[in-house]
């Protein structure tokens, strides 16, 4: 994983950012990641090819909420998005993650172990989800025959 910092926008970038977002809503998106000290972008490198992205907004320290995700369509199905989710909520030590989608992209959130919500129609025809991912410290706590 890379962080991606360049000024102008690399082709496989733009495409990958596409499938995250509108075309037409690419470029400025990849300007708010470039300009905004709250917003990060990163890049899955592959045999020196960015084959995924994702970006993230934060919220507070250990708290983001996954603005883009992406995959090329080569590359999808073998863990690449999951990868990309641990190294986030790694990096930065995070508590909390939380990401809007739709019914395409809802499994892949419950998969990972994101918490699922509809939030309804919200335009017309179209559900959408709010996928939420917390830490869980487990306390452990004295039992009749031992520690849980």
């Amino acid at each position: 994983m890379k962080e991606i910092k360049s000024i102008s926008i690399e082709p496989n970038v733009r495409e990958l950012l596409s499938f995250a977002t509108s075309e037409k809503n690419v470029e400025k998106e990849y300007e708010l990641y470039m300009n905004s000290p709250i917003r990060e972008l990163y890049g899955y490198d592959l045999e020196d090819e960015i084959v995924g992205c994702i970006g993230i907004e934060f919220l507070s320290p250990n708290r983001c909420e996954i603005k883009h995700i992406a995959v090329s369509q080569t590359h999808r199905g073998v863990s690449i998005g999951s990868k990309m989710i641990s190294f986030i909520w790694e990096k930065y030590s995070l508590s909390f993650m939380f990401a809007e989608t739709d019914k395409d992209a809802v499994n892949f959130y419950k998969n990972y172990g994101f918490k699922i919500t509809s939030l309804g129609e919200k335009y017309p025809g179209v559900e959408r989800f709010q996928c939420i991912l917390k830490s869980c410290k487990v306390i452990k706590r004295p039992l009749r025959d031992g520690w849980q």
